[in-house]
């Protein structure tokens, strides 16, 4: 029985009712499980964790003995505008510890209607959850914080958007579901001690270290935007575009996660955006650093009232850590940078042929990925000289960068760590594959009429992203043009 498999210690319960309304998910008609985690399960769980076994308990039909699901109530600037929010389509049914000691939640999103659907139905469609669940599960073996997928349970019920879609239910881990938006909430909605037991739950179950601070608030306000720049920071490594960077989807943690309306990049362009409601381009990639600050203030509003008695000295101490971000986040910026380019003992002017490379990147239409990797495989070894042969598609990849090469590979001959040490460096920093649009479109299309052979394929992929691996040549380019008319949708 897998409730003997389940550790279940639900601690957010203890904090003022206020943040959360008890509720059960919604009983549905056939449960099949399509897809199963079964490496993060072994981790997870002590026995076996045989996919048929769980369906009842992952579509919601069944509650897991010794638990009591909950629905989050929290708030957000949704596009930059203050609203209350809460799971709407999502139910933590538990705070699960595994055999290492390490606490998880356990949510089901797409299981029906809560207190704070109000006019969605709750429910989520079978290309949406596949989607997330490639998506995060491609965040993780980048290396990069994330939520993880265990499961997506067909449901056997329609699920109505723009036409009907087959239902599910997507299994998501987290280290907790605590966002910015849940102390906006706490701050305008509940009152100075609501805010305050918010506080120290987060500082025990995140940051223990702060518990003897001599201010708790400004700890956790710089620990967050501490992870959130590290975050934001590989986010760009790789390409990522979140799509819907609102507060209320900026974790306390520092993990990426609702991934709905998200997607790589192709061709560089810092004004990159895909998602269909971003009609601004808010959430661009290249504005994603200046709107983590700007979610970073929103938490520090919120936590005003713990910063100081005084307002205008917690303003002051707000605005201190706040001030902290733009120099940390452009040093760690070229940090990343430097060692995208194989630069192991940067110097500051070689800022300037990061520069340099971008903007040849952007005005020549290069793809982000492909174009680190084509640089990689050109230094010259004595192994890329073996390979040379079949390096033609690449080197004529880079003749936009012909002038800024010759630069480069002077300045990584001038490195005492040689020029293996920038090899090394540039294979643990750039990844090989990343799940490109039109493929995850063909993938969740061929899902939708029950053929996961592409699906899988990719699945099989991401999960070695470093890695030279059979085929991974054949999803490293997508058709001219299909970026200039494609958009992503948050599937609600």
């Amino acid at each position: 029985m897998v409730d003997k498999l389940l550790n279940f210690d639900n601690t957010y319960l203890s904090l003022p009712q206020m943040f959360y309304s008890m509720v059960q998910p919604s009983v549905v008609p056939k449960p099949e499980i399509v897809i199963f985690n079964e490496e993060l399960g072994q981790n997870l769980f002590e026995g076996s964790t045989n996919p048929q076994e769980w369906g009842e308990l992952l579509s919601g039909n069944r509650v897991p003995e010794k638990t009591a699901p909950f629905a989050q109530a929290y708030a957000g600037h949704q596009f930059g505008h203050f609203t209350m929010l809460g799971d709407g389509r999502a139910i933590v049914i538990g705070e699960h510890i595994n055999p290492f000691g390490e606490r998880y939640d356990i949510q089901l999103k797409g299981c029906g209607r809560t207190p704070y659907s109000r006019r969605g139905d709750g429910k989520a469609t079978l290309g949406a959850m596949l989607r997330e669940y490639l998506m995060s599960e491609s965040m993780f073996y980048l290396r990069i914080p994330t939520s993880r997928s265990l499961a997506v349970t067909k449901t056997g019920e329609k699920v109505y958007r723009d036409k009907a879609f087959d239902g599910a239910v997507f299994t998501r881990l987290m280290s907790s579901h605590i966002r910015v938006g849940t102390f906006e909430y706490a701050r305008y909605y509940g009152s100075p001690n609501d805010l305050e037991s918010l506080l120290d739950y987060t500082i025990k179950r995140h940051f223990p270290s702060l518990l003897q601070s001599k201010n708790p608030a400004a700890g956790l306000l710089e620990y967050v935007m501490n992870r959130q720049i590290e975050l934001i920071i590989n986010w760009m490594r790789v390409g990522f575009i979140h799509g819907v960077m609102n507060t209320d989807n900026t974790s306390i943690s520092g993990e990426t996660f609702d991934y709905g309306p998200c997607s790589f990049m192709n061709a560089f362009d810092l004004n990159t955006v895909f998602s269909s409601i971003d009609t601004g381009g808010r959430y661009a990639f290249g504005n994603q650093p200046a709107i983590i600050k700007w979610n970073i203030a929103k938490l520090a509003e919120a936590l005003l009232p713990l910063l100081h008695p005084q307002q205008d000295r917690a303003i002051e101490i707000a605005n201190e850590i706040i001030d902290k971000f733009d120099n940390q986040f452009t040093d760690k910026w070229y940090a990343m940078m430097f060692s995208k380019i194989g630069l192991v003992n940067p110097a500051t002017e070689d800022r300037a042929l990061v520069d340099e490379l971008l903007t040849t990147m952007k005005s020549s239409g290069l793809d982000y990925t492909n174009t680190f990797s084509a640089l990689k495989k050109s230094i010259p070894t004595k192994e890329s000289q073996s390979k040379q042969s079949s390096q033609s598609h690449q080197s004529h990849q880079l003749d936009p960068l012909n002038s800024w090469i010759t630069n480069w590979t002077r300045r990584l001959e001038e490195s005492e760590r040689g020029l293996l040490a920038a090899v090394g460096l540039m294979e643990k920093t750039n990844p090989l594959f990343i799940p490109r649009n039109y493929f995850v479109e063909k993938a969740l299309a061929g899902a939708d009429e029950n053929d996961y052979t592409l699906f899988n394929q990719l699945l099989s992929l991401v999960k070695q992203p470093y890695s030279l691996v059979d085929d991974i040549e054949k999803y490293s380019s997508v058709p001219n043009n299909y970026d200039k008319n494609y958009k992503t949708y948050c599937g609600t």
